[in-house]
């Protein structure tokens, strides 16, 4: 059954998993939701292993209020960290998926004192950038004269709204220009055959971040969802390293 956060006027669904710490919060994708493989298998592991576990969707996401199009990286940032005081105790486990990587890093950023570790899923920091950046004339002439502009998706139907909201507020949220201090272990994950997010997003994450425990595993083969048996079983052997 889903639970409901009511914060920066907005109302955060979520399912909450009792269990000892450190807890675990997955972090979902852009215009994801909380009801994905890999949400779904890390609940069932925090199950069975006796692991708190939060899973939530953004506000314009899944079964959370508010349109997608009103929505920006500050914004979601602001529910994750809604979710993670009110409904976490203790330092947390963060474990985000491409954007959910991204605003894991936020989180770290201002909220250290309550992560025990992160674990980021082929990590998307600053991806609004490489958005704009990959734009042509008449796409950015479009954005910043209607406000949006529409980009084919290849996991829906539907195209993807990119706001000049979304574009502008990024720009306000980067992780990878300034320094990033991580005072806890870091893990992260990327695969090889990733068209969404590259290993050189990886490595240039790697190279930025100040951390004294921080690895990156590369898995042949492995695409953007990072959803097969033997990626969600790097997952969780991913929190392990951390949660120590």
């Amino acid at each position: 059954m889903i639970s409901y956060l009511e914060a920066n006027k907005r109302r955060i669904a979520y399912h909450r998993t009792a269990g000892d710490g450190p807890g675990v919060v997955f972090l979902g994708g852009f215009k994801s939701d909380m009801e994905g493989t890999k949400a779904f298998f890390l609940e069932d592991w925090a199950k069975a292993n006796g692991r708190a576990f939060l899973r939530f969707d953004y506000s314009g996401h899944g079964s959370s209020s508010e349109a997608f199009t009103n929505g920006c990286i500050g914004d979601w940032a602001a529910d994750a960290m809604a979710a993670i005081d009110a409904l976490t105790t203790g330092p947390q486990v963060l474990v985000g998926s491409s954007m959910g990587g991204w605003i894991s890093l936020l989180v770290c950023r201002a909220r250290p004192d309550r992560v025990k570790g992160f674990v980021g899923i082929a990590t998307a920091p600053d991806f609004t950038e490489a958005m704009w950046a990959g734009f042509n004339d008449a796409q950015r002439g479009e954005i910043m004269e209607m406000g949006q502009v529409e980009m084919p998706s290849e996991y829906s139907d539907d195209p993807y709204i990119i706001t000049k909201r979304l574009i502008e507020d990024g720009r306000d949220q980067l992780v990878l220009q300034s320094p990033l201090p991580l005072p806890f272990p870091v893990r992260l994950l990327q695969g090889t055959e990733d068209a969404d997010v590259t290993r050189e997003v990886a490595l240039r994450l790697l190279d930025h971040v100040d951390c004294e425990d921080v690895r990156l595993t590369l898995v042949k083969g492995a695409n953007h969802s990072f959803s097969s048996p033997e990626c969600l079983v790097a997952i969780t052997d991913a929190i392990g390293h951390v949660s120590v």
